[in-house]
């Protein structure tokens, strides 16, 4: 029996039967098309016989087109009543029981996932969207790729280089793991309800190169966030508080790591970050 997905009436009707009204607090806003999910996958290039970890199914729309591609899922959802009724769905719609595995949980709060998933789908909601994926990064290094659909804003910035206004602290945090790219716009019509707000597609794929322990991850996410905190100021004002207390010492520390102590925190890639927590 092939796997089937799910059609906008029925998103309605399992909403209904479960007394789920979708909510801005909790960023609910259900895909309903079709086509919206299987693109998601392909962009995702998933392939039968990989695992995979989708946070947020909410009633599953995508979670069935990625176990229509042949792939095994584990699905993270913080809503109970979504969390209890997505198996069901996913018999109904002809996937085997040991295709999908569903767990109960906030994913910010999550640390172990059954069968190391090695690629990540999702549709996230803005408030927490950059947190989440930055918590599986840094939790779950198995996994290699990935797909999100986020507002754009927050899509546009995660993508962004360096030099460009929009570029900020989660452009650089997210390239620590890897390379971003845009892949496509969402149109607000395949959501229930109709969101305000513009979607797009972000794919990424985990650099195999490591940036550096741990604790160079922390110091230098600290660095980042100083550096952005006060964006317009020279970099040797903007990080004098966590190098050395003053800008005389802080300019000492980025001369040591070849980055210019002029220079803004927009200009930096991660790299140049990196360099200044190794010289600090």
């Amino acid at each position: 029996m092939p796997v089937t997905l799910l059609g906008a009436s029925e998103i309605r009707a399992l909403a209904a039967e479960l007394d789920v009204t979708p909510t801005k607090k909790l960023g609910q806003n259900f895909v309903v098309d079709a086509n919206s999910v299987r693109r998601i996958v392909q962009v995702a290039k998933v392939q039968r016989g990989e695992s995979v970890v989708e946070v947020g199914p909410g009633l599953g729309s995508l979670t069935l087109a990625v176990l229509e591609a042949g792939a095994s899922v584990t699905a993270v959802e913080i809503d109970h009543r979504l969390a209890a009724r997505l198996p069901e769905t996913a018999r109904a719609h002809g996937v085997a029981d040991d295709a999908l595995r569903v767990i109960d949980a906030d994913a910010l709060r999550i640390t172990h996932l059954p069968g190391e998933p090695t690629v990540l789908v999702a549709n996230l909601p803005y408030n927490v969207s950059v947190p989440v994926i930055l918590h599986f990064l840094e939790t779950f290094p198995a996994i290699e790729r990935g797909v999100v659909m986020v507002q754009a804003e927050v899509g546009e910035r995660l993508a962004a280089p360096p030099g460009s206004k929009i570029y900020g602290a989660p452009s650089v945090k997210a390239a620590w793991y890897g390379q971003w790219r845009l892949a496509g716009t969402v149109s607000r019509q395949v959501f229930w309800p109709v969101p305000n707000v513009d979607s797009v597609l972000v794919a990424f794929t985990r650099d195999a190169r490591l940036r550096g322990s741990e604790i160079e991850r922390l110091r230098t996410f600290q660095i980042v966030d100083a550096a952005f905190q006060q964006r317009r100021k020279m970099l040797r004002q903007a990080v004098a508080a966590v190098l050395g207390g003053s800008a005389a010492a802080a300019s000492e520390i980025l001369e040591r790591a070849g980055v210019d102590p002029t220079a803004r925190g927009e200009q930096l890639a991660v790299e140049d970050f990196l360099a200044i927590a190794r010289a600090a």
